[in-house]
């Protein structure tokens, strides 16, 4: 084959493939970009409640783990060692189902859970237009897309490919090294053009289990603080519950299995935000 074939069939497979992801976004109502400037302040956790919330709330849901090295979805959400299946059709992958919710993530195919993705930014990017465009989401209401932390490759990849997207959440925590990242990560998704529906503070404060009296370990306020200075809506504050991490660890969803605790009201409190500025404008 001559190289200009070969570059004319490379070029061929990805304008279909671009097709294909502008079919199957055609087919989700909103996209929601979880983010946040740096890691470690429970994006993931936020964005798999979030997604379960919405599911509470009687839509069908998709949930997309981009983070390409380190995917922790399949942990937190009990589906490790399951893979991702070929689609009876023959074009496309089925994703895997959690509680009537689609999820996609990077774990499911990887033979060795321990082995590192050692992929350089065009390979991560064409991971994730695969995701986009080869996995058989269907009709959803929602995809919500937990971005890795930071404002390289992954969440610039997808903001490039869902340019639609109704908008992007960040995750930080109060402390001050948390919310200058998270003032990168708004100006990011601004940048991109992407609306920034709002900043959450997660870890903050807890509630002394011995004298019920709050404890502000990372201090408490930043998030809002850091919203109203940037112009950019305050979605509220998840404080610090030991049972998340359990649930996390153990694959279970916090926000289902703990309704009444704090942490998953205030959770619940910011699904009910999301709603009524994607579905019901």
């Amino acid at each position: 084959m001559k190289p200009e074939h070969h570059a004319g069939g490379r070029q061929a497979d990805q304008e279909l493939l671009n097709t294909a992801v502008r079919e199957n976004m055609a087919r989700i109502k909103h996209k929601i970009i979880v983010m946040s400037g740096k890691g470690g302040v429970g994006k993931s956790t936020l964005a798999t409640n979030l997604a379960f919330g919405l599911g509470l709330n009687g839509y069908k849901i998709g949930l997309m783990d981009t983070d390409i090295h380190g995917p922790s979805l399949g942990k937190m959400l009990g589906i490790e060692g399951q893979v991702l299946i070929p689609s009876p059709s023959g074009h496309g992958l089925i994703p895997i189902e959690v509680k009537g919710m689609k999820v996609v993530t990077m774990a499911s195919l990887l033979q060795d859970p321990d082995a590192p993705v050692i992929w350089r930014g065009p390979l991560k990017m064409g991971a994730i237009k695969q995701f986009l465009g080869e996995i058989e989401w269907g009709d959803l209401d929602y995809l919500v897309i937990d971005s890795p932390p930071g404002t390289g490759d992954e969440p610039l990849s997808v903001c490039q490919l869902i340019p639609e997207a109704d908008g992007s959440v960040i995750v930080t925590t109060p402390q001050d090294v948390a919310l200058i990242d998270s003032r990168k990560a708004v100006r990011f998704s601004q940048v991109l053009k992407i609306p920034v529906l709002g900043i959450v503070e997660n870890m903050s404060g807890l509630v002394c289990p011995h004298c019920g009296q709050p404890i502000d370990l990372f201090k408490i306020g930043g998030g809002e603080r850091a919203a109203q200075s940037m112009n950019v809506p305050f979605l509220g504050r998840i404080p610090i519950d030991p049972d998340i991490v359990e649930s996390c660890d153990d694959g279970h969803s916090y926000i289902y299995e703990h309704a009444e605790a704090p942490a998953a009201k205030a959770m619940q409190a910011i699904v009910a935000q999301i709603i009524e500025k994607t579905d019901r404008k």
